[in-house]
């Protein structure tokens, strides 16, 4: 496994009884990034992110994080913090009880700093976690987490439940904590709009496998949407990789991955694809590129 990489997996796979949530799962996620993990629901986002702190165990493959320690072994819990969608936080206790859990579960812990961001948030030490609200029990948990001074935070649907300022809010709070520490943050998300204002590292998946993976600039220079006579289709899609086919009467549409923009086809236009637009479109239609996992036995399905 190479150094330097916040999360690197090989042949990854998870199943529960004869269904799979993951499967062949090769990727390596440079660090220094901040990464969206996309997908609709039930993709398999949380799994991966599951195997990668260690909450649950593989079925085939491996799964490394920050440089190359075993997710789940006692280095890589020193390295890597967590911030669940449910926030693992006793409601019935007070904010500087939990602060003290918190100190008490983590070898790693600055104290001063939890105390500091919390009064800069204005949220009282003394009142229980159950009173605040759900943007307040997010700062909490968020604050928590970077208490650890964690090479890797890893974040499974953290704005889920949280109105649109308290998301804002959030947003704002982690790539303030990136820019101060310098820390890997991998988050997951099926609002792909948000991606676009705080990712530089996007990695999409679909039905329990990774379809594309990469920084965001690279991403979208290497696709672009043709449009051209709907007779010419099916040759043009030979030349090129097509992760999305859509066809009038007369005309089609190609979103297509192509290395030199400039090959378009004589007749036919050439326009860039935003984000947004990608990304949709791989968690609509599976890619051509993804690489086959292992045939289904009788029974099995390959889901999430």
């Amino acid at each position: 496994m190479s150094a330097g990489v916040a999360i690197e997996t090989a042949g990854l796979g998870k199943r529960y009884g004869r269904t799979w949530a993951l499967r062949d799962c090769s990727l390596a996620i440079p660090g220094g990034h901040v990464v969206g993990l996309v997908g609709p629901n039930g993709a398999g986002k949380t799994t991966l992110l599951s195997l990668a702190v260690g909450l649950a165990t593989p079925t085939t493959g491996q799964v490394r994080v920050a440089g190359g320690m075993p997710a789940g072994s006692a280095a890589a819990l020193d390295a890597v913090a967590f911030v669940a969608q449910e926030a693992a936080l006793y409601r019935n206790l007070s904010v500087a009880d939990m602060v003290r859990v918190g100190r008490s579960l983590n070898r790693r812990w600055d104290t001063g700093r939890v105390q500091a961001r919390l009064a800069e948030l204005g949220i009282p030490l003394k009142k229980k976690v159950g009173a605040l609200s759900g943007g307040q029990r997010s700062q909490v948990a968020l604050t928590l987490a970077l208490a650890k001074r964690p090479e890797l935070l890893i974040l499974d649907e953290p704005l889920a439940a949280l109105d649109p300022v308290a998301r804002h809010d959030f947003m704002a709070a982690l790539m303030a904590a990136v820019s101060e520490d310098g820390v890997s943050v991998v988050f997951s998300s099926h609002v792909v709009a948000e991606l676009e204002r705080v990712c530089d590292y996007v990695v999409v998946v679909h039905d329990g496998r990774i379809q594309v993976s990469g920084e965001v600039e690279e991403l979208v220079a290497g696709h672009h949407v043709l449009t051209g006579p709907a007779e010419q289709a099916d040759v043009v899609a030979q030349r090129f990789p097509v992760v999305r086919d859509r066809r009038a009467f007369a005309q089609a549409h190609l979103l297509v991955r192509a290395a030199d923009p400039s090959a378009a086809p004589p007749g036919w236009q050439r326009q860039s694809v935003g984000l947004e637009e990608l990304v949709l479109a791989y968690m609509r239609e599976p890619s051509a590129s993804v690489l086959p996992g292992p045939k289904s036995a009788p029974g099995e399905q390959v889901a999430c």
